[in-house]
């Protein structure tokens, strides 16, 4: 062999043993005797002895409880093999190399170092599975449920400012408040404002503050690791500001946000870091926050239920969506929307409003707004025999207060629109069983409205 070939195998030589000198992981190397060729740095620094002086010796002098030389004359792999070294759990690889058939060499590779490097990459493949589930399901969502700013129905003045507004937020990365009653359409401009931002390809993460039990709360927001606490599933769970990174997250009805939750929410406010229950590892996230609530937190912070600071910090960019009976410009539009969806979903008909149904709904107060509307049009529809909306065709509440508001004054009307609405909250508290969270959901406004409703026409627990 030429002087030349000699001095690039050799090059080949050191390069190759660079290569295996880098790999972090212990790596060994031995002949099919089992005596060592290869011993890395990595694997002598934790065994601590010179790579130099492991080669060519017995792997088993070098190693305990190994199997090298029975690889070696079985020619069978072991592929993540468990392996005790100095009192520690190892995850190894045993892999014999083959030229023409012939059995050269075992390549053998310490995995994980001890048995907390295994838990970590466990805990890290089981977070990239909840996010991936979560993502599924948020991509399976946003093809029905993209809303832009398009999708807000109304040419009114008031609506085509809020939407000038929503826009100009979406401009501006900074907290949003939005206001307004039970069933206006919050969500719809968080959404829009989402879609309409440098964001918009990002996830939008919803939560709903009202709806998640208070002890769960914290878990569903900064997430938890395994066995953080009692019925905690063995697994890491990522919460919803960590899934939010990079896009918008949207917590709805954030007036009901515990008075001891409210703090943590201030603080990753302001870092955009948090810890995972249970975790002491600090996770950071970019995300933008957008919150919607039918109270006044004004008022709730002058009562000690809300904190003036977290206040300040929601209220950068507010906005007030209007109530519906302040909309009746729009409401023609709104009606159309909503039946072209419902049939969209539902398969329900189109029909066209009579006028007299049209002034009827236009005198109703619509303490559910828009999704109370939705809530009647559909049963309306359901039952329709026709291609028109009659005044026989609504429900009985609203066909006895047309007949009681036809003709008298406006303190009669007043009146008569609070006894039909008594006899209809009592009515479907009835039809729930008395259960006032589906009472409030059949009647499409949150529950807090309905216990103010009641207070506010004197129903009390006797009379239901």
């Amino acid at each position: 062999m030429s002087g030349k070939k000699i001095t690039e195998l050799q090059k080949k030589v050191v390069f190759y043993e660079a290569v295996l000198d880098s790999i972090r992981n212990g790596v060994i190397i031995t002949d099919r005797s089992g005596t060592v060729v290869f011993f890395s740095r990595a694997y002598g620094v934790f065994l601590g002895i010179d790579p130099k002086e492991a080669i060519g010796k017995h792997c088993t002098e070098i190693v305990e409880n190994t199997r090298m030389h029975v690889v070696a004359g079985t020619g069978v792999p072991e592929i993540n093999h468990p392996h005790t070294i100095k009192g520690q759990d190892m995850v190894v690889q045993r892999i014999p190399v083959q030229i023409d058939g012939q059995g050269l060499f075992v390549f053998g590779q310490v995995m994980f170092k001890n048995v907390r490097d295994l838990h970590s990459l466990s805990n890290q493949l089981n977070l990239l599975e909840s996010k991936v589930e979560f993502y599924e399901k948020e991509l399976t969502s946003l093809r029905s449920s993209k809303y832009t700013i398009d999708h807000i129905v109304g040419n009114s003045r008031g609506i085509v400012e809020l939407k000038r507004l929503a826009l100009r937020a979406a401009e501006i990365d900074a907290p949003v408040l939005i206001s307004g009653e039970s069933g206006t359409g919050k969500e719809l401009f968080a959404h829009a404002i989402h879609y309409a931002s440098e964001r918009r390809l990002h996830p939008f993460i919803r939560l709903n503050c009202a709806a998640i039990p208070k002890d769960l709360l914290e878990a569903e927001l900064f997430g938890y690791e395994p066995g953080a606490f009692t019925g905690a599933p063995n697994k890491v769970k990522p919460g919803k500001f960590e899934l939010a990174n990079g896009g918008s997250i949207f917590l709805d009805e954030i007036g009901d946000l515990p008075v001891e939750m409210q703090p943590k929410l201030l603080r990753v406010l302001e870092d955009k870091e948090f810890e995972r229950l249970g975790g002491n590892r600090v996770i950071k996230s970019n995300f933008r926050l957008i919150a919607a609530t039918h109270e006044n937190l004004e008022n709730l912070s002058d009562r000690g239920k809300f904190r003036k600071d977290l206040f300040y910090r929601l209220n950068v960019i507010p906005l007030s969506v209007p109530p519906l009976r302040s909309r009746m410009d729009d409401f023609p539009l709104i009606a159309e929307h909503v039946m072209k969806k419902l049939k969209r979903e539902h398969g329900t008909k189109m029909a066209s409003i009579s006028p007299q149904v049209m002034e009827i709904f236009r005198n109703y107060s619509w303490p559910g707004n828009v999704r109370e509307l939705s809530n009647i049009l559909e049963r309306i529809l359901f039952a329709l025999d026709g291609d028109q909306i009659q005044t026989r065709h609504l429900p009985l509440f609203l066909q006895d207060l047309h007949q009681a508001t036809s003709g008298g004054n406006r303190e009669t009307l007043r009146r008569r629109r609070d006894d039909v609405e008594k006899e209809t909250l009592l009515h479907t508290i009835r039809t729930c069983n008395f259960n006032k969270n589906q009472a409030a959901q059949l009647l499409g406004i949150h529950r807090t409205s309905l216990y103010k409703k009641m207070k506010r026409l004197n129903i009390s627990l006797k009379q239901t």
